[in-house]
């Protein structure tokens, strides 16, 4: 009987209840639109400016990078937009969890938040070994060098195996723990403290960016910007194909920027700051990237960026050791504001989840006197860190990309459920550029514009998964069942008979 019930009856929350809920969270509306701009910011602003931009460049668009970022920017230009709508409709915690949660019922919501989960922890984990690699370098310009087997993850591919064999050593990637277990505590401490410290790490990482750039512009020579497009050479390296190649993979860059609106429980006006901060933030990221990305390629011949550090040999070229020092410091401090941005996110997602009854309840547990969730912080940080200590980032990093892009598509596609369930419901901010209407179905021009463009991202990281199949390395595509598989698991045998919205669980 229950089983059929819930087959007729998609289990949607009304917004009055979601917003009932959300009255009682017990946190702190603190964040003012100036923070949470420094907060998508901080969470945007990371490895997409340090390392992608010339492994990129290098590999598969040459200086037609700068067209990749822009086609990475489109696609997250619409769903921002649509993210401002929701958020200035629905101001409630949970991001697009919560967005699916009203507008398409249980199942849906539960999809948004298992990819969320995706983009968000993998992510922290890769940032976190970053940050570690930089720290790392860092130390060693001091003189002070920490023995490679605290510096590497436990597991690591076998050289040559094409990273489908994996080696297990006594080593642990002990600075990126400590960095993970330093910023639990800052979010467990409260969110107020943790923005602060957010603020100051954004103004110092974004300053040696533009420091960079103002120095650097002196230093460009415009042949090395000739080919603009490289001719193509086949399976996405150069040509139209490698520009489209190369933004999907800086579409990972920009994915961190949506982590404000998880903020609306904790925001002192979401309605009106939430889609200051998502879209404010996409375009100061894009101007950001794009004029790093033209300086760094000005200076230093394209084929030569394929290094973990680029900004590092443009400093080289332009014979500026203290920039290079300066810049190696601000990777480092700026990776931290990126791990609070998303484990913020994580954290806040599953304080969501947690109290909708589909994980455990405690990770919805409120500090009485921090006003945080902080068992949820505790648990995760303490995943994240073990992850980053043991696992290696990157046979798994096209999978942040592949959930972010599936993600982001189905948030652009809940406006369009939204206005056509909903057509009179107030919308303080309403995406651009209108619709047009099909047999009395409403589709938004952005929202349509925004899957299209989610679908061409996804596109190259899934064929590139079904290549490395035939070629014998089926890791990638195996990870991502086994995690689907989970997710589906999850739901089935623990969330639909615990969630608050089951039949026995309604008053």
């Amino acid at each position: 009987m229950t089983g059929s019930a819930s087959s007729r009856n998609p289990r949607r929350k009304s917004l009055a209840q979601v917003s009932a809920e959300n009255e009682n969270h017990k946190l702190k509306r603190s964040l003012t639109a100036t923070q949470l701009l420094f907060m998508g910011v901080g969470t945007t602003v990371g490895a997409g400016v340090y390392v992608m931009t010339g492994t990129a460049a290098a590999n598969y668009a040459g200086p037609s990078v700068l067209l990749s970022f822009l086609i990475a920017a489109a696609a997250c230009l619409f769903t921002a937009l649509c993210y401002g709508e929701l958020a200035s409709s629905f101001p409630v915690s949970g991001s697009a969890y919560s967005y699916a949660y009203i507008s398409m019922g249980e199942k849906a919501a539960w999809t948004v938040g298992w990819l969320l989960l995706l983009e968000y922890g993998i992510s922290c984990t890769g940032v976190a070994a970053g940050l570690s690699g930089y720290f790392t370098s860092l130390l060693d310009s001091f003189g002070v060098h920490i023995p490679t087997f605290l510096r590497s993850s436990t597991l690591q591919p076998l050289p040559g195996s094409d990273d489908t064999i994996l080696t297990i050593n006594w080593r642990l990637d002990l600075v990126g723990l400590l960095a993970v277990l330093f910023v639990t505590a800052l979010l467990v401490r409260g969110i107020e403290e943790s923005a602060r410290f957010n603020t100051v790490v954004v103004g110092l990482k974004v300053g040696v960016l533009l420091l960079f750039i103002v120095i650097g512009i002196n230093f460009v020579h415009p042949e090395n910007w000739h080919p603009f497009i490289p001719p193509s050479q086949g399976n996405s390296h150069y040509g139209i194909a490698g520009i489209f190649h190369a933004a999907s993979i800086m579409f990972f860059a920009y994915a961190g920027f949506e982590a404000v609106s998880t903020a609306s429980a904790e925001a002192r006006n979401p309605t009106r700051d939430i889609p200051i901060g998502i879209i404010g933030s996409l375009i100061i990221c894009t101007i950001i990237y794009i004029s790093v990305a033209a300086v760094l390629l000005g200076i230093v011949p394209y084929k030569q960026l394929n290094v973990a550090d680029p900004l590092a040999i443009a400093t080289k070229i332009m014979h500026k050791p203290w920039l290079a020092l300066l810049i190696n410091t601000g990777a480092t401090i700026g990776l931290c504001s990126v791990l609070l941005g998303l484990m913020y996110g994580q954290t806040r997602v599953l304080l969501t989840v947690g109290r909708d009854g589909l994980i455990p309840s405690l990770f919805s547990h409120i500090h009485p006197r921090f006003r945080t969730p902080w068992i949820g912080t505790l648990i995760i940080g303490t995943l994240v860190g073990l992850m980053t200590a043991t696992m290696p980032i990157d046979i798994i990093s096209n999978l942040v990309s592949i959930g972010t892009a599936l993600a982001f598509a189905i948030v652009c596609f809940t406006v369009i459920w939204q206005r056509n369930q909903a057509p009179h419901a107030p919308r303080p901010f309403q995406v651009p550029l209108g619709g047009i209407t099909i047999r009395g179905i409403w589709i938004g021009i952005v929202p349509l514009l925004g899957i299209i463009f989610c679908c061409v991202m996804a596109f190259p990281l899934i064929f590139n998964m079904f290549h490395a199949v035939i070629a014998g390395n089926p890791v990638p595509l195996i990870l991502l069942v086994v995690y689907c598989g989970l997710g589906v698991a999850t739901y089935y045998f623990y969330g639909r008979h615990y969630s608050s919205m089951a039949p026995r669980n309604q008053p």
